[in-house]
């Protein structure tokens, strides 16, 4: 866009203090809220239908003049957009303050043309008020796909979003998401641009987003959970859908589609007839977190449904121990109950504290209530409280037709806390949801986001006075053979306060003192051992204790006991639960949509028992009766076993006959060379179910696994970690 085309603010705002300039983009507004560029997911997507052309990068000085960054360096074009074009999105600014990251794609077609067009990474500098403004691509990313949602790593790698398959074949290219099988991203990867060693930190079967790093060093992002069985191979099977035997480009095909776990959904009664199974769905959009080098992906700070939501259901249903959770009578500390929490920023003053936004999956944009967590590094989760920053009623949507009840301040989006202790977001005063009162050639968004100030009225935030007077701009495109037409103000999205702070540290996992011991008393270096992993594509996943649960948790079984021993875990009379085995499964990209003839692009993740070829072969013997893809439970209660990095994995405790007990209902990835212990498979907040503390001893299964390895390879170990 050329600056001569935008009315903008020449003026400080009365009373907004901004001491520092903040960068912001604008964006062509999509009116459509499915699968674009505001939507909640599948949000990544450079097509023309997702994304209009002609946004650009701003910033805006403390004394309240502007630039137009993307133009003056000589991006974008004025009018009808052609192979020039730009939309701009995420930025990011260095921990010097002095440059920033941002994602931007180019181009846009001709009529009746098709093209590819994939968001990629740029690099700005020289933005500062007198400075001459440079841009240029980040070197060595993945080049054919969306990569977005850039950040600075502690150690001068950039931590992004991209859509790049797992391990970078081009046949499972997109990934499908479990809910709807749209295109998703597939986790966050980094990058070292000056090498161009390029790793999955996490993998994420449907998707995740808007990553940070927090005061403390850890990567807090939102991401996508939805572990559920296909809905879309169901009722008759209308979408096409279908399994691949395996992720191999010429893999054979089937009509037959195999689901193992999770259990069924409510929904699916011919499944669930003659079981004693409730039924299992799971949505939401939860914070998350993990170190920089991508281990200890867990939620943030272990939090999870029982202190976010408002109710789920029981897995069984004839086991009177078993409850539905309801929030009003769980006696939680947290009394404000959320369902997602999208873009996700630190408070600048209050480290460990985040704001982020509650809004609905669909009709707003990703737009809803501002709200707070605190989220201190090590914070028990039991201590956790939800407030609501803007009146909850920015949650709801109001029907066609329908009065917006007394008060409804809209809707908000893209919070941010300024260094001064001043509040600014993304507003819109429509309490509607999304739509088009236009035509698609001729559309009438009817969200117009600008950036806001918030004032403090009462017990909330509320908008105040707007960052600037407008961008306005006469817009053309062909998406690809409408041409759509537009003249009105542009959303103006994403601040981010361009100010220098502190590097944070670059966090790592590390081997509790009592697992240090284990290794020291069978002789084996951890990192050695840890060296060997990394080569051999491998992580450990340990468990102290899979009997012990959190005393919350009242939904899955919970008076357990292992198999041939005497330990358990019991926290009420009644039926007691004997765990024979623990049931690993890996994410496989094998589920196709569109029909075996004509199937389309891509694939969506299935659970499927382990079966990793390398980590089976180094993985114990079982028992051929075993259940598939498992490792028995040790006479303490403890599990270990090898499992693959970098591919999403989930598992449930099984009894002797392979019949289900307690199922996990989360992905979790693990990287190459970590060893992963956790105390339990729903970990101890404060006392588990029988009122003890988290466990703590180092497992015996842990043990087992490392001897088992030392017999199988007899290594003498040094750095090179080879045998």
């Amino acid at each position: 866009m050329m600056i001569s085309t935008c009315l903008l603010a020449s003026a400080l705002l009365a009373g907004s203090g901004q001491p520092n300039p903040v960068m912001f983009v604008t964006q062509f507004p999509i009116a459509d809220d499915f699968a674009t560029i505001g939507s909640t997911f599948a949000n990544h997507s450079g097509a023309m239908g997702a994304v209009g052309r002609g946004g650009d990068l701003w910033i805006r000085y403390g004394d309240g003049t502007t630039r137009n960054l993307t133009a003056e360096a000589g991006f974008g074009v004025v009018g009808h957009q052609d192979d020039n074009a730009i939309a701009v999105r995420d930025p990011a600014v260095h921990w010097s303050g002095t440059k920033a990251l941002f994602s931007m794609v180019t181009g846009a077609p001709e009529q009746f043309e098709w093209e590819q067009y994939y968001w990629q990474i740029y690099e700005i500098t020289g933005f500062g008020q007198g400075e001459t403004v440079s841009i240029t691509p980040v070197a060595n990313q993945p080049s054919d796909y969306n990569n977005v949602a850039p950040v600075y790593a502690s150690d001068g790698r950039i931590i992004f979003v991209s859509d790049r398959p797992r391990d970078g074949r081009r046949h499972l290219y997109p990934q499908h998401d479990e809910y709807e099988s749209t295109q998703t991203n597939t986790g966050l990867w980094s990058l070292d641009p000056q090498s161009g060693d390029l790793f999955l930190l996490q993998h994420s079967p449907s998707g995740s987003f808007d990553p940070i790093i927090d005061s403390v060093g850890r990567v807090i992002f939102t991401r996508w959970d939805h572990l559920q069985r296909d809905q879309q191979a169901y009722d008759g099977n209308p979408y096409g859908t279908f399994d691949y035997a395996s992720e191999e480009a010429d893999a054979a095909v089937s009509e037959t589609t195999y689901e193992v776990f999770p259990e069924p959904r409510p929904s699916e009664t011919g499944a669930l007839a003659g079981t004693n199974l409730e039924g299992h769905t799971i949505n939401h959009f939860f914070p998350w977190q993990l170190n920089q080098n991508g281990t200890a992906e867990e939620v943030l700070n272990h939090l999870g449904r029982h202190e976010l939501h408002t109710y789920f259901n029981r897995s069984l249903n004839d086991d009177n121990n078993l409850t539905e959770f309801i929030a009003s009578v769980s006696g939680r500390t947290n009394p404000n109950s959320i369902l997602n929490m999208f873009q996700i920023q630190e408070h600048p003053a209050q480290p460990g504290y985040f704001i982020g936004v509650d809004a609905p999956e669909f009709n707003t944009h990703a737009s809803g209530m501002i709200i707070g967590l605190n989220g201190e590094l090590g914070a028990n989760p039991d201590d956790a409280v939800v407030t609501y920053i803007t009146d909850p009623l920015s949650n709801t949507v109001v029907g066609d037709g329908d009065t917006p009840p007394p008060g409804h301040p809209g809707h908000f989006r893209d919070p941010l806390v300024l260094s001064t202790g001043h509040w600014l977001a993304a507003h819109t005063a429509e309490t509607r949801g999304a739509n088009n009162d236009g035509t698609r050639a001729n559309p009438d968004p009817r969200y117009d986001f600008r950036l806001r100030w918030l004032d403090q009225s009462g017990g909330y935030r509320v908008p105040g006075t707007e960052l600037t007077s407008g961008i306005v701009e006469t817009i053309s495109y062909y998406d690809p053979d409408v041409l759509v037409s537009y003249t009105g103000p542009l959303w103006e999205l994403s601040p981010v306060e361009v100010v220098a702070r502190s590097i944070a540290p670059d966090t790592q996992d590390q081997i509790e003192p009592q697992d240090q011991q284990l290794f020291a008393d069978l002789g084996i270096d951890p990192v050695s051992f840890s060296n060997w992993l990394r080569a051999n594509q491998l992580g450990v996943l340990a468990v102290r204790d899979v009997t012990a649960r959190d005393d919350a948790d009242r939904q899955q079984p919970f008076n357990l006991q292992v198999a041939g021993s005497s330990h358990s875990t019991i926290g009420a009379g009644g039926t007691v639960y004997t765990v024979s085995d623990m049931q690993v499964f890996q994410g496989d990209q094998t589920r196709g949509i569109g029909g075996v003839d004509d199937p389309s692009p891509g694939r969506r993740v299935i659970a499927h028992e382990l079966h990793d070829p390398v980590a089976t072969m180094h993985n114990p013997p079982v028992d051929p009766s075993a259940p598939l893809g498992s490792q028995p439970v040790a006479a303490d209660g403890s599990v270990a076993l090898f499992v693959p990095a970098r591919r999403a994995m989930a598992w449930q405790t099984t009894a002797a006959d392979g019949e289900p007990v307690v199922r996990e209902r989360y992905w979790i990835t693990f990287q190459a060379g970590e060893i992963r212990v956790c105390d339990g498979c729903h970990g101890v907040n404060t006392v588990n179910q029988a009122g003890g503390g988290a466990t703590t001893q180092a497992p015996q299964a842990l043990s087992n696994l490392l001897q088992h390895w030392l017999g199988e390879f007899d290594l003498i170990f040094n750095d090179s970690a080879e045998p």
